[in-house]
């Protein structure tokens, strides 16, 4: 699989670790109320879904940059590369 890394083009996956679900980029605010359970979904509780999906994967044999892949789960079709710094800022 290659994934087209927006600063350095097409790359191999072999260069890149998945470190999961990119909704882990949300992280809940540690002064909210209801924040055990909050960090207890965080942590724990996400939905593997068959499908289009945002992910995060880090590339560790490259330039150490994280992205956000969003990826079709049943397909292995790739639809979007996005540095991850980018996607936060957006949010």
């Amino acid at each position: 699989m290659l994934i087209d890394h927006p600063l350095l083009g097409p790359r191999d996956a072999s260069e890149f670790i998945y470190m999961g679900d990119a909704k882990l980029l949300n992280r809940p605010q540690w002064r909210s109320k209801n924040k055990k359970t909050k960090f207890l979904d965080y942590g724990y509780f996400r939905k593997n879904p068959a499908g289009t999906h945002k992910e995060l994967w880090y590339h560790e044999q490259g330039d150490r940059s994280w992205l956000v892949v969003t990826r079709n789960t049943i397909t292995h079709k790739i639809l979007k590369v996005e540095l991850a710094r980018n996607t936060v800022k957006k949010s």
